[in-house]
């Protein structure tokens, strides 16, 4: 699981993670950061629409010209630079990259595994 401590989402994903016994490690973005390569293969996977947080506060406190004109490129020059623009949290489960917290997508995910 990827993430920052602090997050909300990322509390309640460990709480449900660790309630049904699903053993995980949790990447923290603000002490470890992100690999290149790890996010341009997220981005394959499902994205960079998906995974860049424009409600992240990060993002909003960005200059008016870094958040104009977004492709691809700029994006992933966004959240390589400050991981937290990335949204919370990211679960890796086999093959399949999961965005965000929902109890019943991990349920299938984690049953199906």
């Amino acid at each position: 699981m990827y993430g920052i401590t602090t997050c909300d989402t990322i509390k309640k994903a460990r709480v449900w993670l660790e309630s049904h016994d699903v053993s995980y490690r949790f990447h923290d973005y603000r002490a470890e950061g992100i690999e290149a390569d790890k996010l341009n293969g997220w981005v394959g996977k499902v994205g960079w629409e998906k995974l860049l947080n424009k409600g992240s506060t990060t993002f909003r406190e960005l200059p008016e010209a870094d958040k104009q004109a977004l492709d691809e490129k700029k994006a992933k020059a966004l959240m390589l630079a400050r991981p937290t623009m990335i949204k919370r949290p990211v679960l890796e489960v086999g093959e399949r990259l999961l965005v965000g917290f929902r109890a019943e997508v991990y349920e299938e995910a984690v049953g199906a595994n």
